[in-house]
């Protein structure tokens, strides 16, 4: 068994207010800020000026917050629906992945929209990146001892020893060995990206990387989902199953009907019509000092 003895948070200050910066909030914020950055150096490479990107992301960020606050709020109703004020608690910690990840979609898009920004090039781009906030992201989860698993006896199990673990507040608590789920997300997420990068520039029309990231991600949680230890919907299911489903339906025929696979192109082939870096002209006066 792997043993996890470190408390949830990172900084325990007291400053007339109580405050926790807990491993969770650090490794999002360095999630975050690695996604963009990331995003932000591949815009170039379809003719998107990098300021647009770090416009979107606000956006996207607050999309994304809502929604993970939404999904946990639905998912822990029988919590919230006495007390409406504790929903907007979000200093006492529940958010929800799949509601961040559409949320943050939904922000981004209406953003770019309004913006005339190409919603599909830049959800390509986005698509890599995301599997990589999730995993970075998910590794304050196991720090924390968040999202109940079911017991196991296999060596690769997790065990919480340090008693102000979240995990305290599971069936198998503090002490027990759990399936470790996050890590088999975590696993998943990698594989995902392995296939979503060699696809890069390969799928069109633009968009269909991202509708294929979903999809990716939705069996591999779905299929994760039946080892962790969290409230059943119906059929023996919990919501993180049903939102998995619901994507798959979309995704799915989306690309069985629309994607289609092409010659990859060279990299500076991949700098799209639509360009706010350069004015008209210079990018072909570019690529013809590159071929002399």
């Amino acid at each position: 068994m792997i043993e996890i003895g470190i408390g949830p948070n990172l900084v325990d200050v007291q400053a007339g207010i109580h405050w926790l910066i807990s491993w969770h909030g650090f490794f999002s914020f360095i999630a975050v800020g690695t996604a963009v950055y990331l995003v932000g150096r591949w815009a170039p490479m379809r003719g998107i000026d990098p300021d647009v990107i770090y416009s979107i992301a606000l956006w996207a960020i607050i999309g994304g917050f809502i929604g993970a606050r939404f999904v946990h709020v639905i998912d822990n109703w029988s919590i919230y629906s006495g007390n409406v004020g504790q929903m907007f608690a979000i200093w006492s910690g529940g958010v929800g992945v799949w509601g961040g990840i559409l949320g943050g979609f939904i922000g981004g898009a209406i953003y770019a929209y309004i913006n005339k920004h190409p919603i599909g090039v830049i959800a390509d781009l986005t698509a890599p990146a995301m599997l990589i906030v999730q995993t970075i992201g998910r590794l304050g989860d196991i720090v924390n001892g968040e999202h109940c698993a079911k017991a196991t006896d296999w060596f690769i199990g997790f065990v919480w020893t340090n008693p102000d673990s979240l995990a305290s507040s599971c069936a198998n608590g503090v002490g027990s060995g759990v399936h470790p789920v996050i890590a088999y997300e975590m696993i998943w997420n990698m594989i995902a990206l392995g296939i979503i990068w060699k696809l890069r520039g390969r799928i069109k029309p633009d968009g269909m990387l991202y509708a294929l990231y979903l999809a990716l991600y939705s069996i591999g949680r779905f299929a994760v989902t039946f080892a962790r230890d969290d409230k059943v919907w119906a059929l023996g299911m919990q919501e993180a199953h049903y939102i998995a489903l619901v994507t798959l339906a979309i995704t799915v025929p989306l690309l069985a009907f629309k994607a289609r696979f092409v010659q990859r192109a060279p990299e500076e082939e991949l700098v799209t019509e639509y360009t706010q870096t350069e004015p008209r002209g210079t990018r072909a006066q570019r690529r013809r000092s590159k071929r002399r």
